[in-house]
């Protein structure tokens, strides 16, 4: 942006000359030519002043944010609706409950997938419900913690894979929104946690179990604790193992078939071949990808 300024300068008069060419005599008068007028002349002035900085980048929140607004694009007035958990599922309600609110959708029922969830929508003026009256869902939107080319996730870290995985399974379609930070080439390849739930009754023993079934991708299998250092218990009363993989998992399908093989394995966080369409949001804009 560039601003003028103005400055005035004066310019001193010519000085005074009478010479005899000017003085003429008639009777006892001299008569004398008045000097120009003064004149005053503008001088431009200019100052460049450097342009504004560039807006600051997105947040992974501004990011999570603006998926999310996409993926409420799927949604109608009428609709049934999954609720997802988690940081990206909540700006999803949010935005529900203010459409809602202002009037652009209508007779939504939403299913959600957690307390957390549930005490959001609940806040907003979403009417909830739950699978036993609604068991077929027209539409879920969730977040993920990774996803595959194929559009297989990694979810759970959120601590409400179970119910999350019921809800979704039980949807027409499956909508997941994420943050480009989420797209791994395999899964388990973020090196983050893939979660398993597990019954509290000899968690350890399935800990064990699940730390040999990976070995061979370096797994290393952790308790899951809140931030008391206490053992962190999910709305149905379970614990979570949590798998860290050194290598993403060979054959994601395989994997999840021997994990929910063992007793007193309740869920895994391996959502295979579920998804409909993922919106994925980055610095360069929002991407769809579908199946």
């Amino acid at each position: 942006m560039t601003t003028l300024s103005l400055s005035l300068s004066l310019l001193s008069p010519p000085s005074l000359n009478i010479s005899s060419s000017i003085i003429r005599h008639n009777a006892t008068r001299l008569i004398l030519r008045t000097p120009p007028p003064l004149t005053l002349r503008p001088t431009i002035s200019i100052k460049a002043f450097s342009s504004p900085s560039p807006s600051p980048p997105l947040t992974q929140d501004d990011l999570k944010k603006i998926a999310a607004d996409k993926a409420v694009e799927y949604v109608s007035s009428g609709m049934v609706l999954g609720l997802g958990t988690g940081s990206t599922a909540a700006f999803v309600v949010a935005k529900i409950g203010q459409l809602l609110n202002s009037g652009h959708l209508k007779n939504i029922v939403g299913i959600p997938t957690s307390k957390r969830t549930a005490e959001q929508a609940a806040s907003l003026g979403i009417p909830l419900s739950v699978l036993d009256d609604h068991p077929s869902l027209d539409l879920a939107i969730d977040g993920a913690d990774e996803v595959d080319p194929e559009l297989n996730l990694v979810k759970g870290r959120g601590g409400a894979l179970l119910r999350e995985k019921m809800v979704e399974a039980a949807s027409a379609k499956f909508v997941v929104v994420v943050d480009d930070t989420k797209l791994v080439t395999g899964l388990g390849g973020s090196g983050l946690a893939m979660p398993v739930e597990v019954v509290q009754f000899c968690w350890k023993y399935n800990l064990i179990r699940l730390q040999e079934l990976f070995k061979e991708e370096g797994c290393d299998a952790k308790l899951r604790v809140d931030g008391s250092g206490k053992p962190y218990v999910t709305d149905n009363s379970n614990y979570i193992v949590d798998l860290y993989f050194k290598t993403p998992i060979k054959d994601a399908g395989a994997a999840g078939k021997e994990i929910s093989a063992f007793e007193g394995v309740v869920e895994h966080g391996l959502f295979l071949d579920m998804a409909t369409a993922v919106i994925i949001a980055g610095k360069e804009g929002v991407n769809v990808k579908t199946k």
